[in-house]
């Protein structure tokens, strides 16, 4: 699954632009113009890293960031700031930030530093490949094998065994699936998960002897 970032910027466009390349290099992305949703949806979320601006309404960045230090939240932190004289960069690391980058900032640069802070504190963002008992899963090329025989699976049968691998023994309620595997602009009904279930047992179980998908009656699924 992508990483999730969440970019705390006060100019829109600015905001948008690093959206929009963070998406076109498969990052999942929120925006925020101000702090004030922030930590809620850090104690929500599995947020891999946070981009933040210094010169904010409301809560300055590199305030903000201290005090999620302070309460324990060690998620990474670039701060993408004009506030460039040597004392604000020293003051950026020393109330938690991970990294610095200056306005005006290239893009690409940008991304290096992500990916190189992301190698470092999620290295299961690396794994190539995923396995579970005899079902194989490539992460690069979103491949599927069974016993070495590829099971052709679509894009989201592929993501809903991935996100029941990624959670064994876990039992996942229907609308933890229909977010994490369906996300928010899709249009769904009630049976929507059921349905994707069913068809995702028929390929990669149409004997039904290994029995891997578990349905746990009134709650959701799971893999055990």
């Amino acid at each position: 699954m992508s990483n999730l970032i969440v970019i705390v910027e006060d100019e829109e466009d600015i905001l948008e632009l690093i959206e929009y390349s963070l998406n076109k290099e498969g990052f999942e992305t929120i925006g925020f113009l101000n702090t004030k949703n922030v930590k809620n949806l850090l104690e929500e979320e599995k947020v891999d890293l946070i981009i933040m601006d210094r010169n904010l309404p409301g809560v300055e960045g590199s305030e903000f960031v201290a005090k999620l230090r302070n309460e324990g939240i060690s998620t990474p932190v670039i701060y993408l700031s004009a506030k460039n004289s040597e004392a604000n960069i020293e003051e950026g690391f020393l109330s938690g930030g991970d990294d610095y980058i200056t306005k005006p900032f290239n893009m690409k640069e940008l991304i290096f530093r992500i990916k190189a802070i992301l190698k470092r504190t999620n290295p299961l963002s690396n794994l190539k490949e995923l396995v579970y008992k005899d079902i194989v899963l490539g992460l690069e090329a979103r491949t599927v094998t069974i016993n070495n025989e590829k099971i052709d699976l679509t894009k989201l049968e592929f993501d809903l065994l991935l996100t029941l691998v990624q959670n064994q023994n876990i039992v996942l309620d229907r609308d933890y699936l229909l977010e994490h595997v369906w996300g928010n602009d899709e249009v769904y009904q009630d049976r929507t998960v059921n349905v994707a279930i069913n068809r995702l047992k028929e390929k990669i179980d149409p004997t039904k002897e290994k029995d891997y998908i578990k349905s746990v009656r009134g709650v959701g699924y799971t893999i055990s």
